[in-house]
């Protein structure tokens, strides 16, 4: 805004944000600090347009102030609208005092179009909660604080106030967390400040509990409000959200209540076109009307087309949002509703995806997904709101897709390794399962627990929960299901040290699968079983059933599960001493998992090659192979195993 920077062609710009992100401080800052500088030596010209009030003011009343604060008022005043214009401009272009004019929280362009200046002599800066678009106007876009500034509004909040006052000092964490609930923005955190100054005695981590055990931190934070301003405006939310709320078109209103109750953070085009029962088309048109609104953010995906446009509310709008579909019986109805398409929109496209992860030749191709990598892409985009839905299972409405759901990620959950993710949402399908009487879905929910817990090394609840996914198959006379948990049960166990017990549920599950005809699960029952006769000593055993297992996989085309039982086949190898045959059943694993972009098998392979090749005494190979394996367990979002990697190979002798 420099008049004399490489931008003195610029003489209007706009400080444009949600409610409550700090546009008239903004302005008014830099209008003090510009005068300062003597950019402005005829001052400064402010009119709050109150543009969200529930009577704005006009562009004619607007004119007046500006008339009085230049001189001309009572008799001196010309008697028509239009001739007050004429001489507001004339008085302006006989200023030869470069003059800055703030024209304050403007709503619509016809509240500040007839007050620009008809001189290119003086500047202009424009605050509002919607984007200008049409006009050639620079625009200063502000988001919400990062959360370091957040902790600083409030700690400087405090600290001018009582310097003594050491609470963002003791309770660190404390403050983080109720910036958080502050959505980091800055009205929010004025107002929590002053909340904290009223309760000067008590710690930050009340404030905290009070805020979440209320459960809308708007409603709450407006209920000990501390009043206003230094501009004298209300220190409240809820009537900076309700004038914008207000002011939106009936379908942008209504699109604005469904998406604050998607599941995400976060949510795609796609997603919310079904939440909205719109065509994609229809639903971005009315989203980057929001977006000009600044009541949701687009978020740009890495192509940049539609489809990768995500769409984010401000937490405190979500449940601004919420708690007016809360309010009203006919607008639930309709938000439940939107639910159970959303619902049923992830679990369709979830179904497809693992599909698609767990196809193997000669089945029927999935829809949409025509490869691993585009199934993986479309999971790694919705995962919050898959997570999210997937939880839905615990309210009675939505309970039985939202286990189907939740019986899709698991597969997904695993291969990218988000094991707490996927024992909450195994967790609640269990439970939701139970209480409909779902045995079926029940015993997957259990089995996949199981699976969860025992990868977060929670092994004897991943026993308990494999013990009840057995008896609830077997109850029910499903010798698949039974197969499938004796496989898992003989997988704790032998986690557990439990060999011997392992064993016998491997062959349980072996015999199963060989008895009902199905041979990929019998390859995979042979290959736990390989694993644990190794671990009791039975080398040549073990050598025999992970052959078995390999030639089974290759037969199905399991390509993935062929690599896996490569993996076991070397290391009992090794028990043998056959080192070289060890490093090329290794080195096919290795083939394999890279072809998967399975990075974090990739990296556990390539810590057995060098192992290997230490064996053979080849540190230098063994060296490489580390440091692979390193940069595969980050890839593969693994730290702790990419720093043990690292610390073996720099202590291998030079």
């Amino acid at each position: 805004m420099a008049p004399d920077s490489a931008d003195s062609a610029v003489l209007i710009s706009a400080v444009t944000g949600m409610g409550g992100i700090g546009k008239t401080a903004l302005a008014v800052e830099a209008a003090h600090r510009a005068c300062g500088q003597g950019w402005f030596p005829g001052g400064t010209l402010f009119v709050d347009l109150r543009g969200y009030d529930d009577d704005p003011v006009t562009a004619d009343q607007a004119v007046l102030a500006l008339l009085d604060a230049l001189g001309v008022r009572d008799r001196d005043l010309p008697p028509t609208a239009e001739r007050q214009y004429d001489a507001y401009r004339a008085l302006l272009a006989d200023r030869r005092d470069r003059t800055l004019l703030i024209l304050d929280n403007a709503s619509d362009p016809s509240q500040y179009l007839p007050l620009l200046p008809g001189t290119d002599h003086h500047r202009v800066l424009i605050t509002s909660r919607d984007r200008p678009d049409a006009l050639p106007v620079r625009l200063i876009d502000l988001e919400t604080l990062a959360p370091d500034d957040s902790v600083a509004l409030v700690t400087c909040a405090l600290h001018d106030t009582d310097e003594r006052d050491d609470r963002p000092a003791r309770e660190p964490d404390a403050l983080r967390e109720l910036a958080d609930l502050c959505g980091h923005l800055p009205l929010a955190l004025h107002i929590a400040a002053g909340m904290l100054r009223r309760r000067r005695h008590r710690d930050i981590a009340s404030l905290v509990a009070d805020i979440r055990e209320a459960g809308d931190a708007a409603a709450f934070l407006d209920g000990g409000s501390p009043g206003t301003d230094l501009y004298g405006r209300s220190l409240a939310l809820r009537p900076v959200l309700e004038t914008s709320y207000r002011r939106l078109p009936a379908e942008q209103a209504r699109l604005l209540r469904l998406l604050c109750l998607a599941p995400g953070a976060e949510t795609g085009t796609e997603a919310i076109a079904a939440l909205a029962d719109l065509d994609v088309k229809s639903v971005v048109a009315l989203l980057e009307d929001l977006a000009a609104s600044y009541l949701v953010t687009p978020v740009r995906g890495g192509n940049g087309t539609t489809a990768a446009v995500r769409w984010r509310v401000h937490d405190l709008v979500r449940g601004f949002g919420a708690g007016m579909v809360a309010g009203n019986a006919e607008l639930r109805e309709e938000g439940e509703a939107a639910r159970e398409r959303v619902l049923g929109f992830y679990h369709r496209w979830a179904d497809a995806a693992d599909d698609r992860l767990r196809w193997l030749p000669g089945r029927v191709e999935p829809e949409r997904f025509g490869d691993r990598g585009q199934a993986l892409a479309w999971l790694d985009s919705e995962r919050s709101g898959l997570v999210a839905a997937a939880l839905w299972a615990r309210e009675e409405r939505y309970a039985d897709t939202a286990v189907r759901l939740a019986l899709c990620l698991w597969t997904y959950l695993d291969w990218r390794r988000y094991f707490d993710d996927s024992i909450t949402v195994s967790r609640a399908a269990q439970q939701a399962a139970h209480r409909a009487g779902d045995r079926d879905g029940e015993a997957g929910a259990w089995n996949n627990l199981g699976l969860a817990l025992r990868e977060a090394g929670r092994v004897e609840e991943a026993i308990d929960a494999h013990t009840r996914d057995l008896d609830l198959c077997q109850a029910a006379g499903d010798r698949h299901g039974g197969a499938t948990a004796w496989h898992s049960l003989g997988s704790a166990l032998e986690e557990a040290g439990r060999v011997e017990e392992a064993i016998d549920a491997h062959t349980r599950a072996r015999d199963l699968f060989q008895t009902i005809g199905d041979r990929h699960g019998e390859a995979a029952a042979w290959n736990n079983l390989g694993l644990a006769l190794q671990k009791a000593g039975r080398v040549e055993e073990a050598i025999d059933a992970l052959a078995r297992a390999r030639d089974l996989f290759q037969t199905a085309g399991d390509r993935h599960n062929e690599a896996k039982a490569w993996i076991g086949l070397g290391l009992a190898l090794k028990g043998e001493g056959r080192v070289e045959e060890v490093i090329e059943a290794f080195g096919k694993a290795l083939e394999i998992f890279r072809e998967f972009e399975d990075w974090y098998w990739a990296g556990q392979t390539l810590e057995n090659l060098a192992r290997a090749h230490v064996d053979a005494d080849r540190p230098a190979d063994a060296r490489a192979c580390w440091l692979q394996s390193v940069d595969a367990y980050i890839r593969a979002n693994a730290p702790t195993e990419a720093a043990r990697a690292r610390t073996w190979a720099a202590e291998l002798p030079e």
